[in-house]
């Protein structure tokens, strides 16, 4: 299993052989450079720490985070990834490009969604609402009845109103449709979770 860090740029379409429109998400995409090795004896678990993006100022980087990262650069994110039985084996220093994956690869894509704000029960969780007729007038997207009157209070994990996205999602079976290695790009099909330039961590499905 491959992983690799991408920032997202942009949603655009393109033609497959059968002449058919694919959606796709453009993702700038590595290089990764390992940082870290982790293993269960010395950290509790099995990982692999990767920084991505070196155009970051040194004095944005702390002393003690220089000094963990060495001669390695200097990178504006570091994150994780769990070693699974099918990771392949990489050692601190290696770099991860896109070239370490082909077109047709299933992923798994995790980022943070859009924030949507302060939401209401249609928009949030997908109430049909009330009637628009029978005297019913503006409560046409109303929760409705919250419960029965004994516990005189709200139980806990009622769907209501409230702050919606801004949450880390995962998805998975993104299939590449293609791969550009000269400049680190990766067509996958779909949306993606987030705006533009958002960070998205890809790995290979098990």
């Amino acid at each position: 299993m491959s992983f690799i860090i991408g920032r997202k740029i942009k949603m655009d379409q393109l033609w497959n052989k059968d002449g058919k429109v694919v959606p796709v998400t453009y993702v700038q995409a590595g290089p990764v450079v390992v940082t870290q090795v982790k293993t269960k004896d010395h950290d509790g678990y099995d990982a692999f720490q990767v920084g991505y993006d070196t155009t970051v100022k040194a004095k944005r980087v702390s002393k003690s985070v220089q000094g963990h990262l060495k001669d390695l650069g200097k990178f504006r994110f570091l994150k994780e990834f769990r070693k699974t039985s099918d990771t392949q084996a990489y050692a601190k220093g290696d770099t991860i490009a896109v070239s370490a994956f082909a077109e047709g690869d299933r992923l798994k894509v995790t980022g943070i969604e859009k924030g949507r704000g302060f939401q209401g029960v249609v928009k949030r969780h997908g109430f049909h609402g009330g009637p628009k007729t029978h005297g019913q007038k503006n409560r046409l997207r109303a929760p409705g009845s919250l419960g029965p009157t004994a516990p005189q209070r709200v139980m806990k994990g009622k769907k209501m109103a409230g702050r919606m996205g801004n949450e880390t999602v995962s998805i998975k079976g993104i299939r590449i449709i293609t791969i550009d290695a000269e400049k680190n790009i990766f067509a996958l099909k779909g949306p993606l979770p987030g705006n533009n330039r958002t960070i998205l961590l890809i790995q290979k499905e098990q």
